[in-house]
């Protein structure tokens, strides 16, 4: 799985080792990707850490070869790598913020997935689970071009759903809203900073004035993510393709 090395990503490998799995973890930072499988050796499962970017097609293509060569198989796509990129309107994002965002939101995607197409379809079975956002369904003012990406995602996992489902490959979605991951909490911590409250005011505060329609009045957590894509991932969803599972406390207002 990419972006595997803290937040939400982390919480997917975890959650996968301690169901016994092997992972491949791949990030590009070294040292925190280091850690998590250090941390998640402990859970059950054998991780492994490809450093990697997912942005460049020789480290794709490092990726599989290194995850067959330490597993022998991959059962299970996960494709968590993404960013948000300039958080601006839509006037002040240029045209490479744009190109940027797709590379790395869409373009990597796309790229990964033709890659382990050809080991899934061999073995006639196979699960790709793409992270996307609330955003792709419901999207804010700002950061057009990350809403574009991830509504994009969307339409990639489900013609993707179709065109492999007779191989035995499910292909699926699954969205958070407001997650509370280490990028949130240093985000809460600056407007706590500005405001001079503390963290749970600013929180308090964010979800009353930007995420209004969370009808649980709270933000969610990595693990509750993670265990929607470890059922997606699952012998019990082998009947679930092309599907969006929204992980928002009821964020999105449309059905």
């Amino acid at each position: 799985m990419t972006g595997a090395s803290k937040g939400i990503g982390r919480a997917i490998a975890y959650a996968f080792l301690r169901e016994g799995a092997n992972v491949a973890l791949s990030a590009r930072t070294q040292g925190e990707l280091d850690r998590a499988v250090r941390e998640g050796a402990a859970l059950g499962g054998k991780p492994i850490a490809i450093v990697a970017d997912v942005t460049r097609e020789d480290d794709i293509r490092r990726i599989v070869d290194e995850t067959i060569a330490g597993f022998g198989s991959i059962d299970v796509l996960v494709n968590n790598a993404g960013g948000i990129g300039a958080f601006a309107p839509f006037e002040e994002l240029t045209l490479d913020d744009w190109r940027r965002l797709f590379e790395l939101n869409v373009f990597s995607v796309a790229a990964l997935i033709k890659a382990v197409l050809p080991i899934m379809r061999a073995q006639r079975s196979g699960r790709i689970i793409n992270i996307s956002s609330e955003s792709a369904l419901q999207p804010d003012a700002a950061m057009a071009h990350y809403n574009a990406s991830k509504a994009a995602l969307n339409s990639l996992t489900k013609s993707l759903s179709k065109a492999v489902g007779e191989d035995g490959i499910l292909v699926n979605t699954v969205s958070p809203a407001f997650i509370k991951t280490p990028l949130i909490e240093e985000m809460l911590a600056g407007i706590g900073r500005s405001r001079g409250v503390d963290v749970a005011a600013a929180e308090a505060a964010f979800l009353r004035e930007s995420r209004p329609n969370i009808v649980l009045k709270r933000a969610g957590t990595p693990e509750e993510v993670a265990s929607a894509v470890v059922f997606l991932a699952s012998s019990r969803a082998s009947f679930i393709t092309g599907t969006n599972v929204r992980v928002d406390g009821g964020s999105v207002a449309a059905v």
